[in-house]
């Protein structure tokens, strides 16, 4: 089962904030693909056949420096 989640962040202001976020992010177990925006302040993350929390995800865009908007 192919899971996509979105995320809208605050703070990514080059593609180099992009990059460093894509591999933060990549570094989570069961990610099969991550992808940044900083044009749009958009992230997609996609699961294959694991039960990610949106909070691991969003704790780790917070770790690497930038903000998850929510609400």
């Amino acid at each position: 089962m192919v899971n996509t989640m979105e995320f809208k962040v605050d703070g990514m202001s080059c593609s180099g904030c992009s990059s460093r976020l894509e591999k933060s992010l990549g570094e989570i177990p069961g990610l099969t693909a991550v992808t940044a925006s900083h044009e749009t302040g958009a992230v997609r993350v996609t699961t294959s056949d694991v039960a990610l929390p949106r909070s691991a995800v969003e704790t780790v865009i917070e770790e690497t420096g930038f903000d998850v908007v929510r609400g």
